[in-house]
């Protein structure tokens, strides 16, 4: 979309997110701020139902974002919740949480290209989409095992080998 000078912001807001990795539902808010509050309200909303309320335990996996970051947070929620513990991604590792996957989705169907009047429309939209999302949704095929992540830091730990140093190994062997 082209922006002329005139071009007004209407405004931001976020979208909170969980997905129920099991059935591939997402729960989702827009409130009016962020904070500890709203990601708490969330959690309340998954940790409220009885396949969560009554399980041993429940692992809720987190990026690093200030709401639900540290040792204080992973209290916050033990504290609240008994069962559920809480899994941080490592830093710049967000595409381990399979919800990503979900935003990308939406960032293609909802957001792109983003001309909405103002955020009640946009947060009606986004919404609205998880709604219709619900209706058809499944679990990800997720493939990247434990191993997959065991061989990747691996290899990217060990200094890069030259094609030659590469070569005269393989001789070698």
């Amino acid at each position: 979309m082209r922006v002329e000078h005139e071009y007004v912001q209407h405004g931001a807001l976020a979208l909170l997110a969980a997905l129920d990795v099991h059935t591939g539902k997402v729960l989702a808010a827009t409130p009016a701020t962020t904070g500890i509050v709203p990601f708490m309200d969330l959690i309340g909303q998954v940790m409220s139902r009885p396949d969560y309320k009554d399980a041993p335990r429940v692992f809720v996996i987190v990026d690093n974002g200030p709401d639900h970051r540290g040792q204080t947070a992973t209290g916050r929620l033990r504290d609240a919740y008994p069962n559920a513990i809480m899994i941080h991604t490592p830093v710049r590792a967000s595409w381990l949480n399979q919800i990503e996957v979900v935003f990308s989705v939406i960032q293609k169907k909802v957001l792109t290209p983003g001309d909405f009047p103002g955020t009640g429309t946009l947060s009606y939209a986004l919404l609205a989409f998880v709604n219709r999302y619900n209706r058809t949704a499944r679990p990800f095929n997720w493939k990247f095992t434990a191993d997959d992540l065991t061989a990747l830091l691996h290899r990217i730990s060990q200094p890069e080998q030259t094609a030659s140093q590469q070569a005269a190994l393989s001789q070698a062997a």
